[in-house]
């Protein structure tokens, strides 16, 4: 008696034969191939302002390097992943190659839009905790609303859930202050 042929997991392998310019973002997560239309403005506007207030905070301190998307992010070989914003610390600079990053970056900031909400706050959650992402910041434009997730005992856990009122702050960037009432007017 033959088996029935299981879906097969896509790896990075096949992730680099997807197209480049077609204006989308790839992504495969667990195997699983997720296609993201081009953000819309507000979207990149948060985004932009965000990476504004890290990248400087960062360089000028030396602590390591903070980029804007699109960067791969390889996690597994079953797990590609294109983060919005992204922080390495110092420390962790030997997972940066030429074409890409290879392992768990320090910090990962995913900005909501309609069609990633639930990947964002699901398998990418999830996916960013098994691999070892050290903080994780999910951020909503239309709720105006950051949950940040941190490593703790180690897991990601829900360490605060802030609002357009509120500043934001992390372990791994010691100092910074970011004023939400900014980053989303």
């Amino acid at each position: 008696m033959a088996l029935p042929d299981l879906p097969r997991k896509l790896t990075y392998d096949d992730y680099l034969l997807f197209p480049e310019d077609d204006g989308r973002r790839h992504e495969i997560l667990d195997g699983e191939h997720y296609v993201t239309a081009a953000p819309f403005f507000r979207h990149q506007l948060v985004a932009s302002r965000l990476q504004n207030r890290i990248g400087p905070w960062v360089e000028a301190r030396g602590l390591g390097v903070a980029v804007f998307a699109r960067v791969d992010v390889l996690l597994s070989p079953y797990d590609v992943a294109q983060p919005d914003l992204l922080f390495i610390s110092r420390e962790r600079a030997g997972i940066i190659t030429k074409k890409n990053l290879q392992g768990a970056p320090d910090l990962v900031v995913e900005i909501f839009s309609e069609s990633t909400r639930r990947r964002d706050g699901g398998i990418k959650l999830e996916r960013y905790d098994r691999f070892g992402v050290g903080e994780y910041w999910m951020v909503d434009p239309d709720s105006k609303a950051v949950w940040v997730y941190r490593r703790d005992g180690g897991r990601l856990r829900l360490a605060m859930q802030l609002s357009e009122g509120d500043v934001l702050t992390s372990r791994l960037l010691p100092g910074l202050e970011i004023r939400l009432a900014e980053v989303f007017e």
